[in-house]
C-alpha cells in the first residue's frame, strides 16, 4: 500500500507539473478572459444575444471522425518542398505609383498601402497559430518580409480573435512601432492585456466606421465565430472591412461563410479596386464557416470587385485540401466569370490597378474541382437549404 501511494503521489505530481507547464506557456497568448459584464457597446449591438455574439444565420457543422481528425495530415495538404517567397523591403522606400499596393505575406496577413495610408491586416509573424509555442499549426516558411522592414504602419486592423488572425507577438511589435488598432467589439480587452494603450484602440460593430487620415474604414458583416480558448465561445465579434480612400477602394472579407450581406456591401461602398477574399481552409464538414474558392468568386462579384487577391491559404494547414488547391480552383472560377485574379508570391508587392502579370509560382499537384468536392453554404444552418453558387466545369 505504501508503494502504491508513493507511485500515486509521483503520478499526481507529474500531472500537476504538466498542467502548470501547459498553462504557463499558453497563458500569455490567450489574452484577456471574457468579462462576465458586457460593455455598453456589446449590449446595444444587434449581434449581441445575452451572453455572446451570434450570426443572423446559424452555421452548420458535422465533424465526422471528431475534432482530432482536423489535426491529421494527408499527402499533398502541406508542401514537400520550400515555398517560393519574395522580400519586397526595398520597394517600401517609394510609395506606390498608382496609389494602391498590396503585399500578401501568406494566410490572411497583408499590407495595404492605399492613398497614403498604410494598413496591416491580421498580422501573423509568429511560428504557430496556437496559444502554445511548441504545438499547433506551424507556418511553412519564415515571414517573407521582416516586420522591421515594413514601411510606416498607420493602423492595424484585426478581423477576429482566432490565433491565425490575432497574434500576440505581432500585436505587441506593432504597438511598439506606434500603430493604431481597429478591431471588432470585445477584442480591445485582449490588446489592453498585451500592453496596447486603450486610447490607441477603436472597436467597431458591423456597419460602423473609423477614419485614419483620409481613409475611411468600415466594419462589414461576416459569418463566422470567435474564441481564444475554444471555437464556440463567441465573446468577441468577427468582421470584414471596407477601405474607402479619396481615390481607391479595397475590401477584405475576413473569415466568413457565404451570407446575404455582400451585395449590400457592394451597393454601399463598391466598386472596389481590389478585394482580399478568403479562399482556403474550407471543408465540406463546415461549409458555413469558410467560403472556399467558388463562393469567394461569388463574393468578389457581389461586392463589385475589380481585381481579386485570394487570401487565407498558402502558409499553414487548417483543413483537408491540397495546399495548392485554393489557387487552382479560384483560377478555374475566374475563367468562367472572366474576373481578374492576382496570386502574388508571398511577400511580393503588387499594384492591382496596373494589372501586373504574376507568373505561376506554386507547383502543379493533384487537386479536386468544385464539382468533385463542392463547398456550398447553407442559408440557415440547414444543409438542405443551400445558396445557389455557380461552379465552373
Amino acid at each position: 500500500m505504501k508503494r502504491l501511494l508513493r507511485y500515486l503521489g509521483i503520478f499526481l505530481a507529474l500531472v500537476v507539473l504538466i498542467v502548470a507547464f501547459v498553462a504557463i506557456t499558453a497563458w500569455p497568448n490567450i489574452g484577456a478572459w471574457p468579462s462576465k459584464t458586457p460593455t455598453a457597446a456589446e449590449v446595444t449591438s444587434p449581434q449581441w444575444h445575452g451572453r455572446s455574439f451570434a450570426n443572423p444565420a446559424p452555421m452548420f457543422m458535422n465533424l465526422k471522425g471528431g475534432i482530432w481528425q482536423i489535426l491529421q495530415s494527408k499527402p499533398g495538404e502541406e508542401p514537400d518542398a520550400p515555398v517560393p517567397t519574395m522580400d519586397s523591403s526595398a520597394l517600401y522606400a517609394t510609395p506606390p505609383t498608382s496609389g494602391l499596393r498590396v503585399t500578401w505575406f501568406g494566410h490572411s496577413s497583408s499590407l495595404l498601402e492605399i492613398d497614403g495610408v498604410n494598413v496591416v491586416i491580421d498580422p501573423f509573424w509568429s511560428e504557430r497559430a496556437s496559444p502554445f509555442p511548441w504545438l499547433g499549426p506551424k507556418r511553412w516558411y519564415e515571414p517573407p518580409v521582416p516586420l522591421d522592414n515594413l514601411p510606416r504602419v498607420d493602423v492595424v486592423v484585426v478581423s477576429h480573435d482566432h490565433y491565425d488572425h490575432l497574434d500576440r507577438a505581432s500585436v505587441q511589435a506593432f504597438n511598439a512601432r506606434g500603430a493604431r488598432f481597429i478591431v471588432p467589439l470585445g477584442i480591445a480587452a485582449h490588446l489592453i492585456d498585451w500592453g496596447v494603450p486603450k486610447e490607441k484602440i477603436t472597436e467597431l460593430d458591423w456597419w460602423q466606421d473609423a477614419h485614419v487620415g483620409a481613409l475611411r474604414i468600415v466594419s462589414t458583416p461576416s459569418r463566422h465565430a470567435s474564441g481564444r480558448l475554444e471555437a464556440h465561445s463567441d465573446a468577441t465579434l468577427w468582421t470584414g472591412y471596407a477601405f474607402i480612400g479619396p481615390d481607391h477602394r479595397a475590401f477584405y472579407s475576413g473569415d466568413t461563410g457565404m451570407n446575404d450581406t455582400f451585395a449590400d456591401v457592394g451597393a454601399k461602398f463598391g466598386p472596389f479596386d481590389v478585394t482580399l477574399i478568403e479562399d482556403g481552409q474550407y471543408d465540406e464538414q463546415w461549409p458555413d464557416w469558410h467560403l472556399g474558392p467558388e463562393q469567394a468568386m461569388q463574393v468578389h462579384e457581389e461586392v463589385r470587385g475589380k481585381v481579386l487577391i485570394p487570401v487565407h491559404w498558402g502558409l499553414i494547414k487548417l483543413a483537408h485540401h491540397g495546399w495548392t488547391e485554393p489557387a487552382e480552383r479560384i483560377l478555374a472560377a475566374a475563367r468562367c466569370s472572366k474576373a481578374e485574379v492576382l496570386i502574388p508570391e508571398p511577400g511580393q508587392a503588387v499594384e492591382p490597378t496596373t494589372h501586373p502579370v504574376v507568373p505561376r509560382w506554386w507547383p502543379k499537384e493533384p487537386w479536386f474541382t468544385g464539382v468533385q468536392h463542392p463547398i456550398v453554404a447553407s442559408r440557415d444552418g440547414n444543409p438542405a437549404h443551400k445558396f445557389d453558387i455557380p461552379v465552373c466545369r
